[in-house]
């Protein structure tokens, strides 16, 4: 009986232990086929002429001229001889974001960030008391954005927009949808504002002057605050100041209200983890959150709901914050967690 079993089952183990190493070998070949899937940057060479016969382009001169009132003649003037910037795709494949929060903060929360901070909160305390009483954002808030975007104006990008942008819409199929909306916007702010398009400076990603704002961010947010008949992000003090206090304000940022806190190195209620997970549309009440954390959280305006972050230790363990709705508005200038804490802490060093 035991012999019969045995020379039975022989083949059948063969056929499963064929099948099993098949199936392994088709994942293994995958995984590979996955790791080596060409980035965008390994698909075009460094100032590749763009395509404006492809459809893309053909389809962005015609909304250009029709709705926005370009004419021919203009398009062919600016867009003549565009090209890809390799190493924005280089860049945009590496972002720092990315980086576990440890590693992350300290490129921005410097000592030499801090003391200069403090120094411009020095320098324009009459500016900034009156954008506080204006806007309603604390002060601490928008210098520590304008210290993280642009080092108080000392780096404020050396990509060619144009470029940036044609870049970005032509050769990353990822985002190609959002940079051709940046892309319109950008032509018509240039525009509006009789600025030379193939003349503007800006970060890989688009985004330009003190504020790095994006073109879609400055058409809508950027004020004329020292009321000289323009919106200056770059050089204007009193419109950049104001152009970052008035994108925090149009996001409901309440003056005085928490931004964040702490909830310890773990979430101790599975409604927590999975609004964590959700990320930042994993929204909860403030009050379950208190109560799951066993923690004196303080209210939030109107009751408004909480965000679970998680930031990464050194010692890979994990710090969780609530984040207030003042939280969700900084992530609505960069859609980062990482991003929005680094502004908090920095705006606290600043306020010491």
């Amino acid at each position: 009986m035991t012999n019969f079993f045995a020379k039975k089952s022989l083949p059948i183990f063969m056929t499963l232990s064929f099948l099993l190493l098949s199936f392994l070998s088709q994942g293994v070949v995958l995984a590979a086929a996955e790791k080596e899937k060409p980035k965008a940057a390994d698909l075009v060479e460094d100032g590749q002429l763009i395509d404006l016969s492809s459809a893309r382009y053909v389809g962005l001169f015609k909304e250009l001229r029709l709705r926005h009132n370009f004419s021919k003649e203009e398009l062919q003037k600016i867009f003549a001889k565009v090209s890809i910037g390799k190493r924005v795709l280089e860049l945009m494949d590496k972002q720092w974001e990315a980086k576990p929060y440890y590693q992350y903060y300290p490129l921005f929360i410097t000592k030499a960030v801090i003391e200069e901070g403090k120094k411009k909160l020095s320098l324009h305390k009459g500016l900034l008391d009156t954008i506080e009483k204006d806007l309603g954002v604390e002060r601490e808030i928008i210098v520590a954005i304008w210290g993280i975007e642009s080092r108080f104006g000392r780096y404020k990008g050396a990509f060619s927009m144009f470029q940036t942008l044609n870049t970005m819409f032509d050769a990353y199929p990822r985002r190609s949808e959002f940079y051709r909306k940046q892309l319109v916007a950008y032509l018509l702010l240039c525009r509006d504002n009789g600025v030379d398009p193939l003349s503007v400076t800006g970060s890989y990603g688009g985004a330009f002057g003190q504020t790095q704002f994006i073109p879609s961010s400055f058409r809508e947010y950027s004020v004329d605050f020292d009321n000289d008949g323009k919106r200056d992000v770059w050089n204007s003090i009193p419109d950049i100041l104001a152009s970052i206090a008035n994108y925090l304000h149009r996001f409901h940022w309440t003056f005085a209200a928490p931004i964040y806190w702490e909830l310890g190195p773990e979430l101790k209620d599975q409604q927590l983890v999975a609004a964590y997970e959700k990320g930042r549309k994993g929204l909860v009440p403030w009050k379950l959150a208190a109560e799951k954390q066993k923690n004196d959280m303080p209210s939030s305006p109107m009751d408004k709901k909480v965000t679970m972050v998680g930031l990464e230790l050194e010692n890979g363990g994990m710090r969780y914050v609530a984040g207030y709705p003042n939280f969700q508005a900084i992530t609505k200038w960069n859609n980062s967690n990482r991003y929005a804490m680094a502004v908090t802490e920095l705006a606290e060093k600043l306020k010491e």
